[in-house]
Formats: structure tokens, C-alpha cells, sequence
């Protein structure tokens, strides 16, 4: 079973991209997920454990991580600019902390498996991919982590072409259509309680 969902709509923002060769500081780019990786592997030690562990477990180590700003304004489009500097600000944190449930979700799966982290970091414009992979289920999925120019998170592709902020940018296409800023916020908080509220009733 995959442990990284979304849907297929990077590879035209992959060919857009140009790749240049391989700079010499990719070193912060790799520890970046690393360090990512090592809070995974920590908080599954001992088994996948409960949903709400698990997001207080990784949700330090994502904001470490992810640019959630620049993810969050990619996924939101071209609406964002429109959008007050409250609502940007409260568009931001329901961003962040559904994706940080969300992942912390998603680890249930890769309980018992590994995170790999493979050195060879490829160079996109001003942005480096770090290729890694995660073994889970006996099943093993390549999963690229695109850092910044400050060496943070800004998207995660699967397999080389499924896009987790395409992903994300789709499902908060009806939200922001119908309600707005404020709508896609209420959309975001609800996914996340429903995460949280699901695992306490099973």
C-alpha cells in the first residue's frame, strides 16, 4: 500500500521545470528530510500508536520542514492574492495543520517499514528534488521531496509524478469556488476534526 496519496497532475510541473546538474550544497536539502524521516521513524517505534500521539509526535518535525506559506499559496492558486491578510494567515494554519493530520494519518500504514533517503539530489531551477523511498506493506514507492532555496519542503511527489500540493490544490478547487477564503478554511478545519474524530471512533 502506498503511503503517500494524491493525484496525477505533476508531470506538467515536473517538464516545466529545467534540470541542471547536481550543486555542491545540496547537504542542508538532504538533512532537511532526513531529520524529517528520523521523527517518523521515532514515532513509530513502538507501533503506529493513536492518531492524536502520532500528530503531536510529527507535527514539530513538518513545521521544521515544510515551507507551509509557499504550500499553501501554490495549492490556493491564483485566488490567494485576492484574499485579506487574515484570511491568508487563517488559510495557512487550517493548510498546515490538515496536512500535518493528514501525514500523521497516513503513517499508520508505514509502521514496521523504512524511510530511505537516497544522497543523489537533482537540481530543478532554484529548487533541489531529494529522491527517497519508503518500504511499507512489502511494498516499496519512490518519494521525491522538492526543497527550496531555504532548503524547506514546497512539494512531495510519488513515484515521480503524483504531486501532493496538485492533490491538494484539486480538493480545495470546490471549496474555494463556493465559499471563498473562508469557505476553504471551514472545509479544511472539518477534514481534519473528521480525520481525528474517525480514528477515536474505530
Amino acid at each position: 500500500m502506498r503511503v503517500i496519496r494524491g493525484l496525477t497532475l505533476a508531470a506538467a510541473l515536473a517538464a516545466a521545470m529545467a534540470v541542471g546538474p547536481v550543486r555542491a550544497d545540496d547537504a542542508a536539502a538532504v538533512k532537511t528530510v532526513q531529520d524529517l524521516y528520523a521523527s517518523f521513524s521515532e514515532t513509530l517505534k513502538n507501533g503506529a500508536g493513536a492518531l492524536p500521539a502520532r500528530v503531536a509526535a510529527v507535527g514539530p518535525a513538518l513545521d521544521r520542514a515544510f515551507d507551509f506559506p509557499a504550500m499553501t499559496r501554490v495549492a490556493v492558486g491564483a485566488k490567494w492574492s485576492s484574499f485579506t491578510a487574515a484570511q491568508q494567515e487563517a488559510l495557512t494554519e487550517a493548510f498546515r495543520r490538515n496536512l500535518t493530520v493528514t501525514y500523521a494519518n497516513r503513517l499508520a500504514r508505514a509502521a514496521g517499514g523504512k524511510f530511505e533517503v537516497t544522497p543523489k539530489v537533482e537540481t530543478r531551477g532554484s529548487q533541489r528534488v531529494v529522491p527517497t523511498r519508503v518500504t511499507a506493506d512489502g511494498d516499496d514507492s519512490d518519494v521525491d521531496f522538492v526543497v527550496n532555496a531555504e532548503d524547506r519542503v514546497q512539494d512531495i511527489l510519488l513515484n515521480g509524478d503524483v504531486s501532493e500540493i496538485a492533490s491538494q490544490r484539486t480538493i480545495l478547487a470546490a471549496p474555494l469556488k463556493s465559499g471563498g477564503a473562508d469557505g476553504a478554511v471551514k472545509f479544511l478545519r472539518e477534514r481534519a476534526d473528521g480525520m481525528l474524530a474517525a480514528k477515536k471512533a474505530q
